[in-house]
């Protein structure tokens, strides 16, 4: 018989048959049991142990739930309804994780407060890789996409000293809540850019005054908030994603204060530490000399970052992970 020309994704792995009695899965119970064994047969200790945990919970959560064919068909649809969601400029899996509070949770496992380092948080399904490079001074920001303000500071390491050269990727929405890539006429980057600190760690830039906005509810993750109860809206913020050589890749926002949604965030992503106070100025010399073409008026966010090196990165997750074993087993 000739092979057909025309099926994909349809050849042997190649992977032998196991070497294993497995009983026929005549019940729930050996489902479970042929499975586990199976995945003992994966070659890399930490896949194994992932799927191990993945599986044995997976296959609790829909015994003790009793699962109906229904309900589960139900939710392979709205996960294939997620993926087909996504685009180069959407990503609705990242959305999903960010309001299960997933992405919050494996942010604060792989990040764990160091000292005086500067706490991180979620990156948010908005982030992209075209951002322009942006001088010191100059504007993230097109004209009339919001109102005026500053934003500066430094950027230091855990003692104090500046880092100089540090990369700072920054993004957020305009004036009404969106993001340059929720835009469907979307030609350029807007809103977002990427700097380097000064010699002293400093850096500044233009921005518009961030606001509290929806996340995106045309989706299957819109739908899932909508059935469970949970406002869509996120408090206003600015995204900054920090990298220096040498030094543990940060990745937060700031939160300013005031904002009805700080405490019930759709995404889990406020910390208390990240909170900040925005200062009204009225000055027009002062607007024009920080490059505003309008008016007098701007906000002003003055906030220094702290990194912790990889090494002090490293120690802060082992200690983590100590006291949290620690605290399993007592």
């Amino acid at each position: 018989m000739s092979q057909p020309t025309e099926v994909r994704g349809s050849e042997s792995n190649g992977i032998p048959i196991p070497d294993l009695d497995l009983p026929y899965p005549d019940r729930p119970e050996v489902i479970t049991g042929n499975l586990l064994r199976l995945t003992e047969l994966a070659p890399d200790a930490r896949t194994k142990f992932i799927f191990r945990n993945l599986l044995t919970k997976l296959h609790e959560f829909v015994s003790e739930t009793s699962i109906t064919t229904e309900e589960w068909m139900s939710t392979i649809d709205f996960l294939t309804r997620t993926g087909q969601t996504c685009t180069p400029l959407r990503q609705e899996f990242i959305l999903l994780s960010d309001v299960l509070g997933v992405s919050a949770l494996v942010d604060a496992l792989n990040n764990p407060p160091a000292g005086k380092a500067t706490e991180s948080s979620v990156l948010g399904p908005f982030f992209t890789e075209d951002a322009p490079d942006v001088a010191l001074g100059d504007s993230i920001a097109s004209e009339g996409k919001g109102d005026y303000m500053y934003v500066e500071g430094r950027v230091l390491t855990t003692s104090g000293a500046p880092i100089p050269g540090a990369t700072i990727e920054t993004w957020e929405t305009d004036g009404h809540g969106f993001y340059d890539n929720q835009y469907a006429d979307r030609t350029a980057p807007d809103c977002r850019g990427r700097l380097r600190t000064d010699t002293d760690g400093k850096y500044g830039y233009r921005a518009v005054v961030p606001v509290p906005y929806p996340i995106p509810g045309d989706g299957p993750v819109g739908e899932l908030l909508v059935k469970l109860g949970r406002h869509n809206m996120r408090p206003s913020h600015l995204h900054m994603m920090i990298e220096a050589p040498g030094f543990h890749k940060l990745t937060t926002a700031l939160y300013p204060e005031g904002d009805d949604y700080v405490a019930s965030d759709a995404v889990f992503g406020v910390k208390k530490s990240l909170i900040v106070g925005l200062t009204d100025v009225d000055d027009e010399a002062e607007a024009r000399k920080r490059g505003f073409t309008k008016g007098s008026k701007f906000k002003l966010l003055h906030f220094d970052f702290t990194l912790v090196t990889e090494a002090e990165s490293a120690a802060g997750r082992a200690q983590h992970a100590k006291e949290a074993a620690s605290s399993a087993s007592s």
